[in-house]
């Protein structure tokens, strides 16, 4: 498994997930884990994705899902699971 973590954070409107969700899948992405709340109006959605079966390469994932960030009006952040352990231990 290739596993990486996929942050959402921004202004709550309507279809964010369907555009994540829709862009994962049409890149060969699997969701493995989501959570999401909404606090105030501000939308936060963590997701845990294997990316072994995936049809475009890490870095091309990340560049395209800011871009879709900007588009939408959020900020999404992907982080391979290593990276983002090593990032978060105290």
């Amino acid at each position: 498994m290739d596993k990486s973590i996929i942050t959402v954070v921004g202004k709550d409107t309507v279809g964010i997930i369907a555009k994540v969700c829709t862009y994962l899948a049409e890149s060969g992405v699997n969701v493995l884990d989501i959570s999401q709340t909404i606090v105030s109006g501000y939308f936060n959605m963590m997701m845990i994705v294997d990316m072994k079966n995936a049809t475009k390469d890490f870095a091309q994932v990340v560049k395209e899902m800011d871009e879709l960030g900007e588009k939408i009006g959020v900020s999404i952040k992907c982080q391979r699971e290593e990276i983002f352990e090593k990032m978060h231990r105290i």
